[in-house]
């Protein structure tokens, strides 16, 4: 397609008026064509109306009908995964490969939800019947279920531009849910986010779903983002970033006369523990595999491993072995400067913290390349300095020595909220060091057992969360079919006559649906 450079509104796209920017390739510095032009707040009352009222008619719509968008959104972004490949490595540095393999992703989380809507189950629905008889008061009859929200605002995240883009995670489970969806571009990928918008729009008209169901704005987060967040039409925001970001959306959303929920990714340093018994038998084949972990994709992941806690006893040589690991690879382009800016920033303020030492560093040319580093610290000097456990988002990490098990405890207790915690270790390593997992479960989303953190399958069963600070709400996930829920809300229907009901609580169960009645799974 031949990119406009303007947003999506509706049926038609925007005019622009607030500015215009470009995006830069990472490698070579090169402005792309063609310029992105971003709306002012006024045309955020316009998407706003606009999805309020396709709410009306988009939240009444059927399972099948909706699941019949979402697989036509993934066939339409399929028909056009070449040019999306094309311009993403462009404006990303992102190999061919990992293009690919995020579009895939991205098409098969819609065609997830859609399987989730036609199954139907998703909604609990609840069904206790009236009992007039009963002493000292009658029971009514109440029936409940999910209901969406509203129109929900999506932030594209600059470390996937797909898969938590335009239509990504949160867009696909927050239109599963039944609302309409107004995406914030990002400005490090716009091109990408206008070729996935288009594709949206493809299916949106194809499927007769309502024009305001899909929007897609270019624009600053400080102006049009906020904006749009404070607007009474918006119920939920879904974000990708860092904290200072998902802080700021959470305290404009908090400060509203109607507080709406923000379910924010925000930031986390995923401890990985390896224990004696784990770290004397294979510390070999774990030093190589933590290293991997650590570089994949120039560590610009959420589940990045930033702490590699371990025993003294061995510990010497698998640092050693770790460091040169990370000394032998290769530097590579991270997404934008920004990134770059921070990541080597972060480095360097970690190295200047006193009992912090350096292990290996990758030097980087000039630009946005960025190269491994790890770097050593005691578990005493870690907990007399919080501060160590601050996010370096990029190939870094730091090695605490950790001497007995009670220094590990100490350790994770100190920890924040992280979306993933990881132990290597055997079988005589799980009687001694029980306790460790307790700790981890308070607080992490995702226990990992001998493996790494890199990697979130898309399934029934991942959680992609955590204790504040990794995300806003602890008892969300944003991947996998339980993140609907997020954009819904429960509602009760008591004493209604059957034909008033939605479907799904209907008595003679017209859809099918696995229910709950009165307390029996039926």
């Amino acid at each position: 397609m031949d990119l406009q450079g303007t947003s999506f509104i509706g049926a038609g796209r925007g005019t622009g008026g607030a500015g215009e920017a470009r995006a830069v390739n990472p490698v070579s510095g090169e402005k792309l064509d063609p310029a992105y032009h971003a709306e002012g707040e006024e045309t955020v009352e316009a998407v706003c109306r606009l999805a309020a009222e396709a709410f009306e008619d988009y939240r009444g719509r059927s399972g099948r009908e909706k699941a019949t968008f979402l697989r036509s959104i993934a066939d339409e972004i399929d028909a056009v995964e070449e040019e999306i490949v094309a311009r993403m490595t462009v404006e990303t540095a992102l190999p061919e490969g990992r293009c690919r393999m995020e579009k895939g992703r991205t098409c098969f989380q819609l065609r997830l939800f859609a399987d989730l809507l036609e199954e139907g189950s998703w909604v609990d629905a609840r069904i206790d019947h009236a009992d007039p008889g009963r002493a000292p008061v009658p029971k009514p009859d109440c029936r409940s279920m999910w209901r969406p929200v509203g129109p929900v605002v999506v932030f594209c995240a600059s470390n996937f531009p797909l898969a938590y883009s335009v239509a990504g995670g949160d867009t696909a489970s927050a239109l599963a849910a039944g609302c309409p969806v107004i995406v914030k571009a990002h400005g490090s990928h716009p091109g990408t986010a206008e070729i996935v918008g288009a594709a949206v729009r493809a299916a949106v008209t194809r499927c007769g779903v309502p024009d305001g169901v899909f929007a897609l704005l270019y624009g600053s987060g400080r102006t049009i983002g906020q904006a749009l967040v404070r607007h009474p039409a918006v119920k939920a925001v879904g974000f990708t970033g860092s904290r200072a970001g998902g802080r700021a959306l959470m305290d404009t959303a908090a400060a509203r006369p109607e507080p709406i929920p923000v379910w924010a990714e925000m930031s986390a340093v995923n401890p990985v523990f390896v224990l004696p018994g784990a770290l004397q038998e294979r510390g070999e084949a774990i030093a190589e595999g933590f290293v991997g972990s650590l570089t994949l994709g120039v560590g610009q992941f959420c589940t990045n491993p930033g702490l590699l806690i371990s025993g003294r006893e061995g510990r010497s040589a698998f640092a050693e072995r770790v460091a040169s690991l990370a000394a032998g690879t290769a530097p590579a382009t991270m997404l934008h400067k920004g990134i770059a800016s921070a990541y080597h920033e972060a480095v360097d303020t970690m190295i200047s913290k006193e009992g912090v030492e350096s292990l290996a560093r990758v030097e980087a040319e000039a630009g946005n390349n960025a190269g491994a580093v790890v770097l050593g610290t005691s578990a005493d000097a870690f907990l007399a300095d919080h501060s160590m456990a601050d996010e370096m988002f990029g190939p870094a990490t730091l090695m605490i020595e950790a001497g007995d098990e009670e220094a590990m405890l100490g350790v994770a207790e100190s920890l924040e909220g992280q979306l993933t915690a990881t132990v290597h270790a055997t079988g005589e390593d799980r009687e001694v060091f029980a306790k460790l997992i307790d700790v981890l479960e308070r607080k992490a989303g995702r226990l990992i057992y001998n493996g790494y953190p890199t990697g979130v399958e898309v399934c029934h069963g991942m959680v992609h969360g955590g204790p504040v600070p990794a995300t806003s709400d602890g008892g969300s996930t944003s991947v996998g079919p339980r993140s609907i829920t997020r954009f819904t809300r429960l509602v009760c229907w008591q004493d209604f006559p059957d034909n008033l009901l939605p479907t799904e609580l209907q008595e003679d169960n017209p859809l099918g649906i696995s229910r709950i009645v009165d307390g029996a799974r039926s």
